[in-house]
């Protein structure tokens, strides 16, 4: 029995060892000028926007049929709950130890997406979940698990930039559904919202925002010069379309943004707050899981997409390849960009240029939150539920992946979330500083996985 044990805790510390690794490899990066921070933003920006979505489409598709449906209903319920409960124990914790205001979401919003995929790579590698799945199955079993981590990080995204800008600037203002609504209207932001005195932050804001300068830009010079480009100042945001493809999308955004405005205006009031609410829903992810959710729920879209030729899969072979070979690029390059951006946090650190602070209780507060309570928390529920109820489903790897799910250090997305949010520099690189020191202490993941993965063995 323990010399079991140690061969499990040595395998899970191999893996975080791995993803520790490839954290440096984007550090490396970074610190040779191979990528620059602003390259880095666009890549996950890319990642987020196009990887994550074609990995979802492939992976929810492929492995969700209407007999195994049943499996992914603990997931979101699950999914939803930690993250509602982290979301509360940040805000209690925060204003109890007034801590900053960024540990809120640092506490609430856990990495559920590259992190996990990467740690279960390498637990493949180490072969320590064959204990779960049998011989012969590990592969399929780990496919089924990256598929559920997929399913719960669908609901993490959606309230993480649903409900992260009004957490972390206090303003709702920098919401989805508000940003997404200004920019089809043209409505200007409200100007006790506008940050006026932060220049730099105005800035970065529009730069990542929904709303970034070149548009604003794009979209005035539209109006006053129509169908007309001017190519002196063509640059990577210029559009490939013909000019007459160019205005007529134009003039089509701003009759429907029109149009829109008035019925969202005219509309009652718990009408405005209903749709307002459906809002948090509108990001790539979500649709991407749709995608592949209405994909592997419908039999023949099924069988087009995912079976081999000879029984009908004619989409399998060049389409579906190529979306999984597009969203196979998000695992690895999410967790480089990871490295990238905590080298700048770094470099500024040493050169003492706004580097931030990061005051040790509350560092202590979140590690204790994410690598201590939270398991305590999950991994007991899951095995008494597994265990001595019927509630969830027969599957180890189920139960091995729930357990994980709440765990972990703190996701990139805060970052991303202070860019949008127009937070000072010093906030930035103060979250920044305290993500470098939450993944150096990754490896700490190990004994959450093992106590995890005895559970699970446990429960069968």
């Amino acid at each position: 029995m323990a010399s079991g044990i140690l061969v499990s805790f040595l395998g899970a510390v191999q893996a975080a060892l791995s993803v520790l690794l490839t954290i440096l490899f984007g550090v490396v990066a970074a610190q040779f000028g191979l990528v620059t921070t602003d390259a880095a933003k666009q890549i996950s920006a890319l990642c987020v926007n196009l990887l994550l979505p074609c990995l979802l489409i492939v992976n929810l598709g492929s492995e969700l049929h209407l007999d195994t449906a049943v499996l992914y209903v603990p997931i979101i319920i699950w999914a939803i709950f930690f993250t509602v409960t982290s979301l509360f124990i940040g805000r209690v914790v925060t204003a109890i130890f007034r801590l900053p205001k960024w540990a809120a979401p640092a506490i609430a919003f856990n990495n559920t997406e590259s992190l996990p995929l990467l740690l279960l790579q390498s637990l493949g590698t180490t072969g320590v979940l064959a204990t779960l799945t049998g011989a012969g199955e590990e592969s399929e079993g780990i496919n089924r698990a990256r598929t559920f981590f997929l399913a719960c990080s669908v609901v993490n995204n959606t309230i993480t930039f649903g409900l992260g800008p009004e957490i972390l600037t206090g303003s709702t203002e920098d919401s989805l559904f508000i940003r997404a609504y200004r920019w089809v209207t043209g409505t200007p932001r409200s100007k006790d919202q506008e940050d006026s005195s932060d220049p730099e932050s105005h800035q970065e804001r529009n730069g990542n925002g929904a709303q970034s300068s070149e548009g604003d830009h794009d979209g005035a010079s539209s109006g006053d010069n129509g169908d007309e480009e001017d190519s002196s100042g063509a640059d990577e945001r210029t559009s490939l379309l013909p000019n007459r493809v160019v205005h007529w999308e134009r003039r089509a955004k701003k009759s429907v943004g029109s149009r829109l405005s008035s019925s969202f205006d005219a509309s009652p009031k718990p009408v405005q707050v209903f749709l307002s609410s459906l809002g948090v829903f509108l990001n790539p992810p979500f649709i991407g899981a749709a995608i592949g959710a209405i994909i592997g729920l419908t039999p023949p879209l099924h069988r087009i997409f995912f079976n081999d030729m000879s029984e009908g899969g004619y989409f399998n072979a060049w389409l579906t390849s190529s979306i999984k070979n597009v969203g196979e690029l998000f695992v690895s390059l999410q967790v480089v960009v990871v490295g990238v951006k905590l080298s700048l946090s770094l470099r500024l650190w040493r050169k003492g240029e706004e580097s931030g602070t990061v005051p040790l209780g509350t560092v202590l507060c979140v590690i204790f939150i994410r690598f201590i309570l939270w398991p305590a928390i999950s991994i007991p529920l899951i095995w008494s539920l597994a265990a001595h109820t019927n509630i969830l489903p027969n599957d180890p790897i189920l139960w091995w992946s729930m357990m994980m799910m709440p765990i972990g250090p703190t996701a990139m997305k805060v970052l991303a979330l202070a860019d949008v949010s127009g937070a000072s520099e010093k906030v930035r690189m103060s979250i920044a500083l305290f993500l470098t020191l939450s993944y150096i202490i990754t490896p700490f993941v190990s004994f959450a996985v093992v106590g995890a993965l005895e559970a699970a063995k446990a429960a069968r």
